[in-house]
């Protein structure tokens, strides 16, 4: 087997190397690059690396998800009714503050990747039912949960290790607020 030129080398000998017909290209023929992805120091996966812009564009939708949530809380913070939902009501308040600290941290990424943050939530689902409210954010937070797992399997391979540090510490809270709701709904968390 031949050994397989860098995408650095390649980039070099398309640039600077020319024929009469044209640039030379060598890429044509390279394989995607792949990388492993590890847990626990145990290779799980091999996959294609995350490139910069995909992981903005990936990024966006995790903020668009946060901003969501802020959303969410907000409004059922201030509309759930009754004794039962008392004390609910006032950690879904401490929940939209958190979120909001975790989207100006996926912002604050968004930008040193070279993007631009969105501006716009994913929808925000309503409900004159309390209970209904309440697994409507359960949900949202289990696919936020298991988005950011994969994000964090993803900036690994990228090699953007500080990414994925600020995303666990994201998903400490997240899994927080997954077992806060699950408690209120006298329920089993969800598995991701």
């Amino acid at each position: 087997m031949k050994p397989a030129f860098s995408r650095l080398q390649v980039a070099a000998v398309e640039k600077f190397a020319t024929v009469p017909e044209g640039p030379v290209s060598i890429s044509r023929n390279l394989p995607p690059r792949k990388e492993m992805a590890f847990m626990n120091g145990t290779a799980v996966a091999e996959r294609e690396k995350t490139t910069r812009e995909e992981m903005v564009r990936l990024l966006n939708e995790d903020l668009a998800r946060e901003y969501q949530a802020v959303i969410a809380y907000v409004v059922y913070s201030q509309t759930l009714k009754g004794a039962a939902y008392t004390d609910i009501a006032g950690e879904l308040e401490k929940h939209a503050g958190e979120e909001l600290s975790h989207a100006i941290k996926i912002a604050r990424q968004i930008d040193y990747f070279g993007g631009t943050p969105a501006v716009q939530p994913k929808p925000v689902k309503v409900s004159e039912d309390a209970k209904s409210m309440l697994q409507f954010d359960l949900e949202n937070e289990r696919v936020t949960i298991q988005n950011y797992r994969q994000r964090i399997q993803q900036a690994d391979a990228m090699g953007e290790f500080a990414l994925s540090e600020i995303l666990r510490g994201i998903i400490v809270q997240e899994q927080e607020h997954l077992q806060d709701l699950a408690d209120a709904l006298g329920i089993e968390s969800p598995e991701i």
